[in-house]
């Protein structure tokens, strides 16, 4: 039975063939404007994806392999290829380099474990104060928040001022409380490790404490209350017995 343009069906002849109906009819459009929506949103963030990270990432991998010295540094392309050496050389701890890269790797794990480490506890800690506090509340989460809202620009013009030698609020506040005889370096030296970590903390628990609290909301009042213990208590059981 086949339906011809009027709607009504028609019988077709036993064993013949179905009357031909328009492709166009039949035919599944491959695009429409409701499947590809999502993928046309995402576009940008992909392409941004590709120019800002995955293509840098695969010419360094490039660059790894070819011998770029200060007379191909203006064209790559005619750099010889070096295959495996630029690792034997970086992987050589006993040499300059190798040591450089260990200590740069060193110091890049010892960054990340403290930062991460102690936002994720100053993030806890706030978290869970918050959530014991009634008015004021609202205040606070944003005082809280103001170093992750802070543009980056900001907070680095104001740490700068903040840690610098001679005219810095840390060096003034330390020697008014007679803590160093003379003004430290922050930025420079062996100190700058700490002010680069103190500043990332600062910047970065807001986020920890953002997530956390966001979290701490879906979990039930009731099942964080302490509930009174059930349990029977030897003297319970034993007066028990006796009654029975």
């Amino acid at each position: 039975m086949a339906m011809t343009h009027t709607g009504r069906p028609t019988q077709t002849p036993m064993g013949g063939p179905a009357p031909a109906v328009s492709a166009a009819k039949t035919r599944r459009k491959w695009f429409t404007w409701r499947k590809s929506t999502p993928y046309l949103l995402i576009l940008p963030a992909v392409l941004l994806e590709l120019l800002i990270h995955v293509i840098p990432m695969v010419v360094g991998i490039w660059m790894s392999f070819i011998e770029l010295t200060q007379f191909f540094i203006t064209n790559w392309g005619e750099a010889p290829f070096s295959g495996l050496d630029n690792y034997k050389i970086a992987l050589d701890f006993s040499g300059p380099l190798g040591w450089q890269m260990l200590r740069s790797f060193g110091l890049t794990l010892a960054f990340t474990v403290l930062t991460v480490g102690i936002s994720f506890g100053f993030g806890l800690a706030a978290a869970l104060a918050l959530q014991r506090f009634g008015r004021g509340r609202g205040l606070l989460r944003t005082l809280f928040l103001i170093p992750y809202a802070l543009p980056a620009y900001a907070g680095i013009i104001t740490w700068k001022f903040v840690l610098q030698r001679d005219n810095g609020l840390l060096n003034e506040l330390l020697a008014s409380l007679h803590i160093t005889g003379d003004r430290p370096f922050w930025l420079i030296g062996s100190n700058a490790f700490v002010s680069v970590v103190i500043v990332s903390i600062w910047q970065q628990w807001p986020f920890a404490f953002l997530m956390i609290m966001a979290g701490m909301q879906v979990i039930p009042t009731t099942s964080t209350r302490r509930r009174p213990s059930t349990a029977p208590t030897p003297g319970s059981r034993y007066g028990t017995s006796r009654s029975a």
